[in-house]
């Protein structure tokens, strides 16, 4: 009869213990999913930001193209850098768990940016570009789309940065990558990344006479 005491005290121990232990794992995967939840809403801000921006570059092109004798390879080279970020095909709900897709994508979008950069120092040699209300109006979009990259871009690294942390933590270290949760990318830094670049023009240069461009 004690030992029937014993063992059912022990399994009673045993029961317990089980119980907290499963309510510590159940806390941890709640805790995950919630984190992974974060990682893909802030993806899919970073995708909506970006998108913005390749949305302006159409009326981008349109309105300085109507400046006379503007530069056609420019035009060309920020439309085929266009064209490239679209043909990367990303899930804009889930955030990438291929460090190679996200580096993709991310090489795709800084084509664009310095396709964007380079159109807008041609455009510093068409003063007249000043008195167009829309060309003003796209700047400032630009501008704030811009900032709103950057801005996005950190705080991804930085719900990603939890959320890897918390998938190499104890407990759920032991069975993360089990029900799914995988580590994800992040976007890598660049020289000057944490300073947007300026949208900025310098109206009163006159335009470069065509035999000093040769030169």
């Amino acid at each position: 009869m004690k030992k029937l005491a014993i063992g059912c005290g022990v399994l009673l121990v045993l029961g317990v213990v089980g119980l907290i232990l499963v309510a510590i794992a159940g806390g941890s995967y709640n805790r995950l999913v919630r984190l992974q939840q974060q990682v893909d809403k802030q993806w899919a801000q970073v995708q909506n930001v970006y998108q913005r921006r390749a949305d302006l570059v159409p009326n981008l092109v349109s309105t300085v193209s109507g400046a006379a004798n503007f530069e056609k390879s420019t035009l060309t080279e920020i439309t085929a850098a266009r064209a490239s970020v679209g043909q990367v095909k990303l899930d804009p709900n889930s955030a990438p768990t291929d460090p190679a897709k996200l580096a993709e994508f991310d090489k795709a979008q800084s084509q664009l940016s310095g396709a964007l950069s380079r159109l807008l120092v041609v455009a510093e040699r068409y003063p007249e570009l000043k008195a167009t209300q829309n060309f003003s109006d796209l700047q400032a979009q630009l501008e704030g789309t811009e900032n709103r990259i950057s801005v996005e871009r950190r705080s991804f690294n930085e719900t990603v940065q939890a959320y890897n942390t918390a998938i190499k933590s104890f407990p759920a270290n032991f069975y993360a990558g089990i029900f799914g949760f995988k580590e994800r990318p992040y976007f890598s830094a660049t020289p000057g990344a944490e300073t947007p670049p300026k949208v900025q023009f310098d109206f009163g240069k006159p335009a470069a006479p065509p035999e000093a461009e040769k030169k």
